[in-house]
């Protein structure tokens, strides 16, 4: 058996993609608290993890990230768990890795914004902030990780802490901004967040989460054109438009606001997942993934539209085979088929 490419190898060749939106999936699934979002479900039902890390990795995708978003000691507080801070972000790993070693899948660890930092208190908040993370990044380094995801975080101080602890851990490290609104809370552009970045030495930078498809692309080629480090988009499946560029505006038509818990009627479709790994690679995109909101069937079609043949693609699609729009249909039915088809 050959060696297993690492990150680093794979961005050099082409696309790496990712698969995120383990939190928003499994509480859907009845796993995961809505309001809370502390990942849970690693110590209480481990084989819905492990079992969702699995239909991720049928549908294509590249890494498995450990379920450690939110998985900090200042979060395991707010459902009096803190004391198992270490257990579980072992164990996500461990599972993580498990399933990753049944195809040829990387392992990320995962850091988040921890709703800590203050840049009125810098000193103060930024010392949690750096204890929050060298604890989980330091047990992601002895359980195996291939590299470090630190994601959805609000200021560019956050990024250069996760940046730095990563680097002292010899990892490779992806930093990515949580895009809710115009510019970071300390702000600076997206763009020139990642631009001291990449200057520091990240090996990619981006945005995942807050924006969909349509909304985080425009902003994803600003900053591709701005660096020159491997760049990751990971959106959310959800519709934002301009007026409502982020999921968190979502709006419905009675004005009742989608976000978190009633987000179903913006659900993105299979086909415009698809099309935005497509539009991404066109504009040099390296790392192309999903994040809340997203399931395996969303990440199969963007594996697909990639061109890449996976697992679970024994059961795409084929409507030649459907009794209602295929060639079976009877000729009896046509009639009352016509006007519906049409």
């Amino acid at each position: 058996m050959g060696t297993k490419q690492g990150l680093l190898e794979r961005l050099e060749k082409g696309i790496v993609l990712g698969a995120e939106g383990y939190i928003f999936e499994l509480e859907r699934r009845g796993y995961v608290q809505a309001g809370a979002y502390v990942p849970e479900v690693v110590l209480d039902a481990p084989e819905a993890v492990e079992q969702l890390h699995r239909e991720f990795l049928r549908a294509g995708a590249d890494v498995m990230v450990a379920l450690t978003y939110y998985a900090h000691r200042e979060k395991l507080k707010t459902v009096g768990r803190e004391a198992e801070l270490e257990t579980l972000n072992r164990r996500a790993i461990q599972i993580a890795r498990d399933v990753a070693a049944e195809g040829d899948a990387l392992v990320a660890g995962n850091i988040s914004n921890t709703w800590v930092y203050d840049p009125k208190n810098h000193e103060e908040t930024a010392r949690l902030v750096r204890q929050i993370f060298e604890e989980q990044v330091r047990w992601a380094a002895d359980e195996g990780v291939d590299f470090i995801i630190a994601e959805t975080l609000g200021y560019l101080a956050e990024g250069l802490l996760a940046l730095d602890v990563i680097h002292e851990a010899g990892l490779p490290a992806v930093i990515t901004f949580g895009s809710t609104y115009p510019e970071l809370l300390d702000g600076y552009s997206y763009v020139t967040a990642c631009q001291i970045l990449d200057q520091r030495g990240a090996d990619a930078v981006g945005l995942n989460c807050s924006r969909g498809p349509r909304t985080m692309l425009p902003i994803v080629q600003e900053i591709r054109e701005a660096v020159d480090c491997y760049v990751a988009a990971q959106p959310v499946a959800y519709r934002t438009t301009e007026q409502e560029p982020t999921f968190q505006a979502l709006k419905d038509l009675d004005g009742t606001r989608g976000f978190p818990i009633g987000l179903d009627p913006f659900q993105t479709t299979r086909f415009e997942m698809a099309d935005f790994a497509v539009q991404a690679q066109k504009i040099g995109v390296n790392y192309i993934g999903t994040c809340c909101g997203a399931a395996p069937h969303h990440v199969r079609a963007m594996a697909e539209a990639l061109g890449r043949t996976t697992p679970a693609s024994r059961y795409s699609p084929d409507m030649s085979l459907h009794p209602m729009l295929g060639s079976m249909v009877k000729d009896r039915d046509r009639p009352y088929l016509q006007d519906w088809k049409d």
